[in-house]
């Protein structure tokens, strides 16, 4: 690679670094850098990952994307381009574009080898453009951002000028959750998530890279290799003519040709939030009125959530100990063995080792009564009283995350206008409102080709370290409500024990109850045996 950019007329730079990759421990890696200064220092990048999954020849990813590169370096010497042009050659792409992270983290190498003053104003990443599906544009990010507008419509004009096609785009839901839980394999992600405008031209009727298995040199489609690599050269003149027209970065959600930006789409989910926030506050004033009791509700919730923060922690404890995925904070390549390989023995212990917490929670929060109306709708309010607040922290810190919050808030607020006699509607209401975690997890096994390991594929994001502790934190708050809104629903509800109540032992206090009196019994009868007065009795 250093000596074919040398034939270029570039210099070939090197930043050497370590990273631990999911499923293959520390590795040395290795990006490379060659410079096309122009008459500005503001820099142009075009980047290709250079490796791949190591289960195939990679013809199509990477080697499209890295011979695009090297074509228009090849070329970009003809003139002097108005921008500096950064060609940068990564590692680690296949595993989570570990080495554009590395690059986009780093600001100072442009600055190093560009100039003092050098910054990057947009980026173009080719990958996997050699395939014989049709073209396709990433742009999602690592945090809840699109690129500049104009930036797409740029890559998205020479692209349909090169292949006289249009090129496909993630679907609408995609889009708005890619916002919601902000999530990117290709390498524009880690660029987006800092501000910095980038797109990737690349191939897939669906979203997930080429299989190892069909990405052979036989298998590339050599017209739409050349179309897509001559559409990358003209999206960079086209940029080095107008960069200025595509700094920065947005939200915003293509619908068609449409484009809606990102705080109508806000504005709808607060609209959204709104009417459950009012009659969570009329069902709070109601229950005051009426006297209904919540500090045992609450107490019930509470230890809810101390099963969950249990179960947190040990899966925490299970990453530290490395029996499960650890490694860069990226996404995981959906061919990798972290992916796609469950960790059976592991989870099973983590199953286990969370029931713990659940038996001894579960005395105090199983029904040893009928319970009354009231109390049930006390442990209801609880419920969504705690949502409620779920849910505006969620609106200040993440407010496209309410798609996946909304549909519980909306269906669990109706749970206590079914009767109880209609078992089968109240659970039908309690599943409805399961709708977002279903969303999200869907959409990985759909997108990305995942199917059933799409719930250990997101479950494996937050062992690595890719999903922000914040949300980590209110989805466990959110479980624990969820947990009460279902024993509700299937009729499993109990309010925490008061002093009117018969005093309930955990497993544990009841077992070392057991040890103490049989202990004391052994006591007692061996002091019987031993007591003279009672042996003289005996005796007669």
């Amino acid at each position: 690679m250093v000596d074919r950019l040398g034939e270029s007329g570039l210099t070939a730079q090197r930043d050497e670094f370590t990273a631990d990759v999911p499923g293959l421990g520390s590795r040395p890696l290795v990006n490379l850098f060659a410079l096309a200064p122009g008459r500005s220092p503001e820099t142009i990048v075009v980047i290709a990952h250079r490796d791949n999954s190591g289960e195939s020849p990679g013809a199509n990813d990477n080697a499209s994307g890295t011979a695009a590169l090297l074509e228009i370096a090849r070329n970009v010497e003809v003139t002097q381009p108005a921008h500096t042009l950064l060609f940068v050659s990564t590692d680690g792409g296949a595993f989570g574009a570990v080495g554009a992270t590395r690059f986009a983290e780093h600001p100072e190498i442009v600055r190093r080898l560009a100039g003092g003053g050098a910054s990057i104003v947009a980026v173009v990443s080719l990958d996997a453009i050699g395939g014989g599906a049709p073209a396709r544009l990433a742009f999602a990010g690592d945090a809840a951002r699109s690129p500049s507008a104009s930036l797409v419509a740029t890559a998205d004009g020479t692209v349909a000028d090169a292949t006289e096609t249009i090129p496909g785009r993630p679907s609408f839901l995609a889009q708005v959750v890619d916002l919601a839980f902000p999530f990117a394999l290709n390498e524009q992600g880690p660029f987006v998530a800092r501000g910095i405008p980038a797109v990737t031209i690349t191939t897939g009727r669906g979203e997930r890279p080429p299989r190892p298995e069909t990405d052979t040199l036989e298998a590339l489609a050599p017209t739409q290799l050349g179309s897509l690599g001559t559409a990358s050269q003209e999206l960079v003149l086209a940029l080095d003519a107008t960069a200025e027209l595509a700094r920065g970065t947005e939200s915003y959600v293509y619908t068609g040709t449409r484009l809606i930006r990102g705080w109508t789409i806000q504005l709808l989910l607060f609209a959204s939030l709104i009417p459950f926030l009012v009659a969570v506050v009329d069902l709070f004033a109601r229950c005051r009125r009426r006297r209904v009791a919540l500090g045992a509700a609450l107490r019930s919730l509470g230890s809810r959530l101390a099963v969950w923060i249990w179960a947190g922690l040990l899966f925490a404890a299970w990453s530290a100990a490395g029996l499960l995925p650890a490694g860069e904070p990226r996404p995981l390549s959906p061919d990798s063995d972290a992916a796609g390989d469950w960790p059976l023995v592991a989870l099973l212990g983590l199953v286990l080792a969370s029931a713990l917490g659940w038996l001894i929670a579960r005395p105090r929060l199983a029904p040893r009564r009928p319970v009354a109306r009231r109390e049930e709708l006390g442990g209801h309010l609880a419920a969504m009283l705690v949502l409620g607040v779920v849910a505006l922290v969620v609106a200040a810190t993440s407010p496209y995350a309410l798609l996946f919050l909304l549909p519980s808030l909306h269906a669990w607020l109706w749970l206590p206008h079914v009767p109880r006699r209609n078992f089968p509607l109240r659970v039908g209401v309690f599943l409805a409102g399961l709708a977002g975690p279903v969303v999200l997890v869907g959409s990985f096994a759909v997108r990305f080709g995942l199917g059933f390991d799409a719930p250990w594929y997101v479950l494996a994001l937050v062992s690595v370290g890719y999903v922000a502790p914040p949300f980590l934190l209110t989805a466990l708050v959110w479980a624990a409500a969820a947990m009460q809104v279902g024993a509700l629903a299937f009729g499993r509800y109990a309010p925490y024990p008061g002093r009117g109540d018969t005093h309930v032992r955990g497993p544990f206090r009841a077992g070392i109850r057991r040890v103490v009196l049989a202990r004391r019994r052994s006591r007692a009868t061996r002091a019987d045996r031993d007591d003279p007065k009672l042996r003289v009795v005996g005796e007669e």
